[in-house]
């Protein structure tokens, strides 16, 4: 007797936990409201765009695109809630899923971009967009650095803003005394390593909770630039308060080249180093044995001593270094760009917008990276709209880079795993 066997197949649905639905259906009802928003929009224009590929001081002219208004942004309009209704219905997964959300972005920033044009009377100027996104998104770049390298190694790092305004105030001191840059980025990447030391002895030795001990540096900051900046500069500004900022560094044949050229090729030094210090970090935290270490106590501190690594000179070591990169973040906000010290909250926030980036980045210095270029374009993209008269209010353009900083924060990075030990305090064992 013969028994004939018939293969079967078994579906396997995957299971989706409460999390990440709550987070789909937040995302996709978002990225539904934005689009639309923008179908909307796309019937408050009647013209077409006119789209500038360089700026009216260019030595080569670009020809200006003229886009057709509500045709563009409709179709815009589609992209944006076909890929919000994926998400609700959860018709797309995994790879579909991450394009349809880029899609989704760039619908809206291409969107936005032509209804401004299509608003206005005058071009919106890619070249100028660019090039402020690069110079907003250069302390960022430092910023996220320092968080990375801080956090990774579990130590949690609120104090970047404290680190920045430091090291800003210091640069601007020291290159007033000695007319020098290499000193003003010496004395600030000093600086936000001061800081930062504060932080680490403050957290590892003594064991104080990381975030008040975060907290208390941004108020020592504040307080002691508060302090000295009305003893020196304001007694003295013609000693204390002669700066001269930075000046963007042309690289020879590369700037030359048309529309990428001013963009990439034209920027200040502390723009390339920070573009450079990107593969640097992630090297040292991926590629050596520092790294690896740095990495270990971040995630199981008390397995990492149990092979002999030391725990906290590592942790400190990875706070310190990124609070050298902090310190030369901090030095974009007088040397790097307006000049000579001010005591009117110079760095702006710009730290914790950093620490955002640092959690949109998952902790990952070139994700991070990424996520400080977004801020720093919707920081430009405020900048490069104020002056084209738009029918919204300019108040509302000026919150663009922390409106997108709260949605992009709230609503787009679902769950996100910070180092196991992130925060947590290590002692040895006996």
């Amino acid at each position: 007797m013969s028994v004939d066997i018939i293969p079967t197949t078994t579906a396997h649905a995957t299971v989706e936990s409460p999390e990440r639905r709550t987070q789909r259906m937040t995302t996709g009802g978002l990225i539904t409201v934005v689009g639309a928003l923008l179908v909307w929009m796309a019937f408050t224009v009647d013209k077409s765009g006119l789209i500038a590929l360089s700026d009216a001081f260019a030595d080569v002219q670009l020809p200006t695109i003229e886009v057709p208004g509500t045709a563009t942004i409709l179709v815009c309009a589609v992209v944006v809630l076909a890929a919000g209704i994926g998400f609700l219905t959860n018709s797309i997964q995994g790879r579909v899923r991450t394009t349809a959300g880029a899609l989704a972005g760039l619908g809206v920033v291409v969107g936005f971009i032509v209804w401004a044009a299509a608003s206005s009377t005058l071009p919106f100027t890619l070249t100028s967009q660019f090039n402020l996104t690069l110079e907003y998104a250069t302390p960022l770049l430092f910023g996220v650095l320092a968080g990375v390298l801080s956090e990774r190694a579990g130590v949690v790092n609120i104090a970047i803003e404290g680190m920045f305004l430091t090291a800003a105030f210091a640069a601007s001191i020291s290159y007033s005394l000695t007319q020098s840059f290499v000193a003003g980025l010496i004395a600030a990447a000093l600086a936000g390593a001061m800081m930062a030391a504060v932080l680490a002895v403050f957290a590892l030795k003594y064991l104080v909770e990381h975030v008040i001990i975060g907290v208390v540096v941004n108020l020592l900051a504040t307080g002691l630039t508060g302090f000295i900046y009305q003893q020196l500069v304001t007694a003295d500004p013609a000693a204390f308060g002669s700066v001269q900022p930075m000046q963007d560094w042309a690289i020879p044949g590369l700037s030359s080249i048309p529309f990428l050229g001013p963009i990439l090729f034209e920027q200040t030094a502390l723009t390339y180093l920070g573009i450079v210090s990107i593969p640097v970090v992630a090297f040292l935290l991926f590629r050596t044995t520092w790294g690896l270490r740095v990495r270990s106590v971040g995630e199981h501190p008390h397995a990492a001593d149990t092979v002999g690594i030391n725990v906290i000179w590592t942790k400190a070591s990875s706070v310190l270094l990124g609070g050298l990169f902090a310190g030369l973040g901090g030095a974009y906000f007088t040397i790097g760009s307006v000049g000579a010290f001010q005591d009117n909250n110079p760095t702006a926030g710009n730290g914790f917008i950093a620490l955002a980036a640092v959690i949109m980045g998952r902790w990952n210095p070139i994700l991070a990276a990424l996520m400080a270029l977004f801020f720093g374009f919707a920081r430009a993209l405020a900048q490069t709209t104020k002056l084209m008269q738009l029918p919204i209010p300019s108040e509302f353009i000026e919150m663009l880079p922390y409106l997108a900083t709260i949605v992009a924060v709230a609503g787009l990075v679902g769950r996100v795993r910070a180092p196991a030990a992130d925060g947590m305090h290590f002692v040895k064992s006996h």
